[in-house]
């Protein structure tokens, strides 16, 4: 490209930009999910309750469907269940929306399987 007369910019935005599109979608959509799912930084670090991440209150949640005490209690797995799912709900759509991209890098790369 640069012996047709492109700028180091040019093949930065036309060449390597849309070659790299896969690898950084990938790398974007497993910081996001590695991210969401942090447990143990949050909570060592945040003292404060209306700042804890999706992973924590999940936890919390479930001392408190388990009621925290030693009185057996009818079981709220259920409750623990939806909103097991309603935590995991957003990294399954990101992982459906890169598919594209994932597939577009094997393809790319030429790895046979």
């Amino acid at each position: 490209a640069k012996i047709d007369g492109a700028s180091s910019w040019r093949v930065l935005w036309q060449i390597i930009l849309p070659l790299c599109k896969p690898a950084l979608a990938t790398l974007a959509t497993l910081g996001f999910i590695t991210n969401w799912n942090n447990f143990l930084g949050p909570l060592i670090f945040l003292k404060t309750e209306s700042k804890y991440t999706v992973a924590v209150g999940l936890r919390y949640l479930q001392s408190a469907v388990a009621g925290g005490s030693a009185v057996v209690s009818r079981p709220q797995d259920h409750l623990l269940m939806a909103a097991a799912l309603m935590v995991a709900l957003p990294c399954l759509i990101l992982f459906f929306v890169g598919q594209k991209y994932f597939v577009q890098g094997i393809v790319t790369t030429g790895i046979k399987g």
